[in-house]
């Protein structure tokens, strides 16, 4: 189901026409529906519903807008965070700390310590060495921390390369031979409870096959553990489902991820737990623009509009697609590349692309920036930041404003 569609002839969110939006806030503008995430949200828990026992943290980093994490913490997630400043978003959207699992390659000390003072549920090892400065750190505060170790099952996700993190040569992760004697040690500190394990592979996964073989050899790992002595109760199974950014994309249903999730995990007896962000949010935004010039070109001419590369970063870093819509198409059709302001040939959002007709001043979209749009935005070439809003039914409300760079300096 789309929660952006015509009404009228003119594109709305939810209940509300996108001109609309663009009068009382202008455009650029990311537009999230309250809908789209509720529905996504309560479709991944149902689908995970047929697993015993499961614990469900949003990807912050995908939307750390506070809105949007106060809408799914109400949804039962908790908050999957890769720095000090994603906890701080999670706490003040709500989500309780004993519900947030701190992943990240690169954590300070100082981050680690502010976890460990506000009560961060799971810490997601990435090296021993880590393990024991958080077993000092938390010593000294008269904590325990709870841990499991991030594994690299050097498994390729079929994925962009710059999305990729489950292969030998990636940065994440300890490999999988390295384990079992690191697990031995770090099971021994004092200050450091390790219940488990962790992996993931990568982003905008469309195949579950190697999601199944990485989830193979997590398994072994397992009973290798408990062969060993080690008491197991819970397994990170990550995130990275991908989404349909083109219409004829296939990527794999919840129900199938699940069922995969369900035969594979049958005889591990552990908790699971699932960071899941893009498959919550992606289809749940669009970046809602305005054309300012169209420019004849030497092949097609070029849609000028006023979003741009530090708004959705997506195309110009991975040549990813977004599907790009007219907010009150004529019904004609135009092939064009679609650029925009910013003074780099990277700030394109397509290359002769089949579009409806646009003129100076129409309003378009771009669909599918509800992941990794906002989060990734910039103030290069001095342009704002964007504003966000969250339309739900027939009302919305600006939940980020629009900061131009001269206010973060001041």
């Amino acid at each position: 189901m789309t929660y952006f569609s015509p009404r009228d002839g003119v594109l709305c969110a939810e209940r509300v026409p996108l001109p609309v939006i663009a009068e009382a806030v202008g455009t650029p503008v990311h537009v999230y529906s309250a809908a789209a995430l509720r529905d996504a949200a309560q479709r991944f828990r149902a689908a995970l519903s047929i697993l015993p026992r499961v614990r469900v943290a949003f990807a912050v980093k995908a939307n750390p807008n506070g809105a949007v994490l106060h809408l799914l913490g109400g949804c039962g997630f908790g908050a999957d965070i890769v720095s000090g400043g994603e906890m701080r978003r999670a706490l003040d959207a709500g989500i309780a700390a004993s519900d947030i699992v701190f992943s990240g390659v690169g954590k300070t000390d100082r981050e680690l310590a502010d976890a460990l003072i506000a009560g961060a549920g799971q810490f997601n090892l990435e090296l021993e060495e880590e393990g024991q400065v958080l077993a000092a750190l938390a010593r000294a505060q008269g904590r325990r921390a709870t841990a499991v170790l991030r594994v690299n099952p050097d498994v390729d996700g079929g994925t962009h390369a710059k999305i990729s993190t489950g292969r030998r040569g990636n940065k994440f992760g300890v490999a999988i031979a390295d384990v079992p004697a690191m697990y031995d040690r770090l099971s021994r500190l004092d200050g450091l409870d390790l219940v488990g394990v962790a992996l993931h592979i990568g982003s905008q996964l469309r195949d579950l096959a190697p999601l199944e073989e990485a989830y193979d050899r997590i398994g072994q790992l397992v009973a290798d553990l408990r062969a060993r002595g080690h008491v197991v109760g819970r397994v990170d199974l990550g995130g990275g489902l991908g989404i349909p950014y083109r219409a004829d994309d296939v990527v794999p249903t919840l129900d199938a991820y699940a069922a995969m999730v369900a035969r594979v995990t049958r005889d591990w007896d552990v908790e699971l737990t699932f960071e899941p962000g893009r498959v919550v949010a992606g289809l749940a935004g669009v970046l809602l623009t305005r054309v300012i010039w169209v420019k004849p070109g030497a092949d097609h001419p070029f849609v000028i509009v006023d979003a741009a590369m530090n708004d959705l970063a997506r195309p110009a870093l991975y040549d990813a697609f977004h599907r790009f819509e007219a907010v009150i198409p004529d019904g004609e059709r135009m092939v064009a590349t679609i650029a925009g302001p910013v003074c780099e040939s990277g700030d394109v959002f397509a290359v002769a692309r089949d579009i409806d007709r646009v003129r100076r001043g129409d309003l378009a979209v771009l669909h599918a920036t509800g992941a990794y749009g906002a989060a990734m935005a910039s103030t290069y070439n001095c342009r704002a930041l964007s504003p966000q809003v969250l339309v739900d039914g027939d009302r919305f409300e600006i939940v980020a404003d629009r900061y131009l760079p001269e206010e973060f300096a001041a």
